[in-house]
């Protein structure tokens, strides 16, 4: 029996991106530098993401700020 694999947009996506973490381990990249390359390259990808990210982390902060009695609510 012949088995038949459909490449999809995720396997391609898999593949690439095992391809490219083997190529950074054989060149000795570190493995952090090598996630904030892959991080900043999703956030490069998605126009606004790394903005929306920023101000979600704001009200979060702003929240606990408030939570703390160190800011009042505006």
């Amino acid at each position: 029996m012949r088995m038949i694999i459909r490449m999809t947009p995720t396997t391609d996506l898999l593949e690439l991106l095992s391809r490219a973490a083997k190529l950074a381990a054989d060149k000795g990249v570190d493995n952090e530098a090598f996630m904030a390359a892959a991080w900043n390259a999703v956030l490069d990808a998605h126009p606004g993401m790394r903005e929306a990210l920023a101000d979600r982390e704001l009200r979060k902060q702003l929240r606990a700020w408030r939570k703390q009695g160190l800011i009042g609510q505006a």
